[in-house]
């Protein structure tokens, strides 16, 4: 299997075993990988974990049986008649972050990586710190200010080092991203690195699968992107292979807070637009500047994908409705939902919808 990176920016490509996290030129990388069609007889139904999906991932070889602790698999239940919710807190790590933190780390291994720097609001870290502590690959991760107490003793647990930065979610990548410059090491980042993409797609993979079909209304929260492209990725996959005619409606989420996707559909942009950020229940949409805006407003005007603001004093209540029915998530988790319920009342009843449980509740008791 050829894979290479090649930049989002000039087109250059390099081999994978790069330790560059960008191009010369400042572009991205994305991957130059053509998986083979969809088709549920290339799936390892013998794995328990997203890794049953590999035939469709560039992956050298069989790290990954050192790395999987049963991320995936998620189940999906039905809330109301209307809504499904995929439960993707379900996790080793309490988090959908769990998805792409397993893929990149089989790929670190597999290219002889042995300390990473990342930074993160609190649950991709977190994902970062379990896998590659797991296989025993040094990381320290970069946490901004505000970030849940939570989050980060589960961090420190996982054997890495912690640096809170004051300031902003943005302030805390710039920060970072100096340092990786300065101590050379790899840049083990959700969002610059395509290979967490390879395990966010699996999202996809796996509502296929086990609804034999895709929803009509998919709900996805809006930050860097991480599961979004994710999601675009897999529905492109099984749209290309035959499997779906027709992309169902993306609805994009934002918090009213911090919408610079928002911003730029409403004008037209080609970029995010800036925008302040301002303080938010929904930490982990809380971007300002999105490395992978560009990237991600093609696939908004491509798909014509909906976005939707989350009031902010509609977070604590969704949570609430949600936790008397038994699902206790984090504050951007139950922002989905107060989304979703914003969506309806411009709209009108939305049927056969689903919306994502990314991270759980005791994550983010403050």
């Amino acid at each position: 299997m050829q894979v290479q990176y090649v930049c989002s920016k000039c087109g250059k490509l390099q081999p994978v075993t790069l330790r560059a996290p960008k191009c010369d030129c400042g572009g991205l990388w994305k991957l130059d990988f053509q998986p083979p069609a969809f088709d549920l007889d290339l799936v390892d139904k013998t794995q328990w974990n997203l890794f049953r999906y590999r035939a469709f991932m560039p992956l050298a070889d069989d790290t990954w049986k050192s790395v999987t602790m049963g991320e995936g698999m998620t189940p999906i239940i039905d809330f109301d008649e209307d809504l499904m919710l995929k439960m993707d807190y379900f996790m080793p790590t309490l988090s959908f972050k769990d998805r792409g933190a397993a893929v990149l780390a089989a790929h670190c291994a597999s290219i002889g990586v042995k300390s990473v720097v990342q930074d993160s609001s609190g649950n991709a870290g977190n994902s970062v710190a379990a896998y590659f502590g797991k296989i025993g690959i040094d990381c320290d991760i970069f946490v901004p200010e505000g970030t849940s107490p939570g989050k980060i003793d589960m961090i420190r647990a996982h054997g890495s080092q912690v640096h809170i930065i004051p300031g902003s979610r943005d302030h805390c990548a710039d920060v970072c991203r100096a340092e990786v410059i300065k101590a050379g090491k790899y840049y083990a980042n959700h969002v610059y690195n395509p290979f967490f993409y390879e395990g966010t797609k699996t999202y996809i993979y796996e509502v296929y699968e086990q609804l034999g079909r895709i929803p009509q209304h998919i709900f996805v929260p809006l930050g860097n992107g991480t599961l979004f492209l994710g999601v675009i990725f897999g529905l492109e996959h099984l749209l290309t292979s035959g499997i779906i005619d027709r992309m169902p409606q993306i609805i994009a989420i934002q918090s009213e807070r911090c919408a610079p996707f928002a911003a730029a559909k409403e004008n037209g942009y080609k970029e995010p637009a800036q925008v302040e950020v301002k303080p938010t229940l929904a930490e982990g949409i809380a971007i300002g500047k999105p490395m992978r805006g560009a990237e991600i407003l093609e696939k908004i005007y491509a798909y014509d994908i909906e976005i939707v603001e989350i009031p902010e004093d509609w977070i604590l209540p969704a949570r609430a409705a949600l936790a008397k029915k038994g699902i206790y998530c984090e504050h951007t988790t139950a922002g989905n939902y107060a989304a979703y319920q914003k969506y309806c009342q411009i709209h009108g009843k939305t049927p056969d919808s689903l919306i994502t449980m990314c991270g759980a509740g005791l994550k983010s008791d403050h």
